[in-house]
């Protein structure tokens, strides 16, 4: 049996490609349903935001290429595969098995050790779970995946360091307080980066926020989100003097924020520092507002300074989660060639048990007198000795065939006990019978 994947992602394919094939959660199922139908022995199918990649398991790769591909053309509407091939990567057995721990790790997303991408990963394996899809080899495989991402994020710093502008202003402004606990912010603007901000502010501890927009309609929508106050720009003056950080990320062609203001504000505050983080382009803050007393401003070239140390630290902590990959590819593939000698080790147990089931009902024939709970205690000693003989063989067959010499411990084994397949089976019937 083979495992293959094929895909895409932010890197090989436009926005317009990957929302083609994306699939809305409203979707999943017929998707799915469509993934179970195909002639493969388990699939997975992974669609986020920035890549689809489908996984699954069959005895031929060249087979299960060409089923990959006109399944991602159909579910993407696509007549022309020849559209698409361009777009797509594809990987199998033990190549296939790295990218999907690169890809639960964060090493494979847009940005380094992001951990989304690990939730996404668990719902994928589970809604496949759910479908009936998934079996033997991808209970073992997405499982380890999942706990290798984990090992990631705990045993390194991979994701721990600001690496998004408004994430960065956060982390920067905690370190200024020691703790945003009890601290009253300010957001200026109500768009995606505003929403960022927000909710990285809230992870923080932060529970009183104010959310200025020049629309407050915009305003009070976000604020009502995260059970924040809503206010006009009109009224950011006055709460300046009340809030110790300001994140601003308006789209607005000139200052929001202007010296006059702020020097007000400061003027109210009788020595309390307020804080500024512009993340803006173009800027937010007058610049000039840095020379007050009490007032000190970020933009975002100090916090891409910060940014880009992150993201060289990030980098330092792939190469340790890329040591925890390797660690456990060697596992998974030591499980995955254990699979092989699997029959092996069946067949040698049922021969040893046929001759153990004969030998152990000559013995009691010739002990008639035994009671059943003697009975029953030599017949106990009869399984523990053959279990006690087997562990050894069987334990040396799936070392052997970790280190890729099943073949070679197939043969031997075979011939050392004269393991003959259809003689074998034929008997193991009769002797059940």
């Amino acid at each position: 049996m083979h495992i293959a994947m094929m895909g895409l992602n932010f890197k090989t394919a436009p926005v317009e490609i990957r929302e083609v094939l994306a699939v809305p959660s409203g979707a999943l199922g017929a998707a799915l349903e469509r993934l179970g139908a195909l002639d493969v022995a388990e699939g997975i199918l992974l669609s986020t935001c920035n890549r689809t990649e489908l996984y699954v398991v069959g005895r031929s790769v060249d087979e299960l290429y060409t089923a990959m591909i006109g399944y991602l053309a159909e579910m993407g509407g696509i007549t022309d595969t020849a559209q698409l091939l361009p777009h797509l990567y594809r990987h199998h057995d033990a190549d296939a098995v790295e990218h999907l721990f690169r890809v639960t790790c964060g090493l494979d997303s847009m940005v380094i050790g992001e951990t989304q991408i690990l939730g996404q990963v668990r719902d994928a394996y589970l809604g496949s779970n759910s479908a009936g899809i998934v079996g033997k080899v991808f209970h073992q495989l997405f499982e380890q995946a999942i706990a290798v991402g984990k090992r990631a994020q705990t045993e390194t710093r991979i994701g721990q360091n600001a690496v998004s502008v408004s994430y960065a202003a956060v982390e920067l402004a905690k370190k200024v307080f020691r703790s945003l606990d009890g601290r009253r912010c300010m957001a200026i603007g109500a768009g995606e980066t505003a929403k960022l901000t927000v909710k990285h502010l809230q992870a923080s501890g932060v529970k009183d926020i104010v959310i200025a927009n020049r629309t407050l309609e915009r305003a009070t929508k976000l604020a009502e989100l995260i059970g924040g106050t809503a206010i006009s720009m009109d009224e950011v003056g006055r709460y300046l003097q009340q809030v110790d950080v300001v994140i601003s990320s308006t789209g607005a062609p000139g200052y929001v924020l202007t010296h006059r203001q702020v020097a007000e504000a400061v003027r109210h505050r009788r020595g309390r520092p307020i804080f500024l983080f512009d993340i803006a382009v173009p800027r937010d803050i007058d610049p000039e507002i840095a020379r007050l007393d009490g007032a000190f401003v970020y933009d975002i070239d100090d916090l891409q300074a910060v940014i880009n140390a992150n993201l060289q630290e990030r980098a330092e902590e792939a190469k340790r989660a890329e040591k925890i990959i390797v660690e456990e590819m060697e596992k998974f593939q030591s499980w995955l060639a254990s699979l092989e000698v699997i029959p092996t080790i069946r067949m040698l147990r049922d021969k040893v048990d046929l001759l153990r089931q004969a030998e152990l009902a000559r013995a009691l024939n010739r002990l008639p007198d035994l009671t059943e709970r003697e009975r029953a205690v030599v017949e106990a000693m009869t399984i523990s000795l053959v279990n006690k003989i087997l562990n050894a063989p069987t334990q040396h067959l799936k070392g052997m065939a970790g280190e890729g010499a099943a073949p070679e411990a197939i043969a031997t084994i075979s011939r050392l006990f004269d393991l003959t397949p259809g003689e074998l089976e034929a008997a193991v019937k009769q002797g059940r019978g």
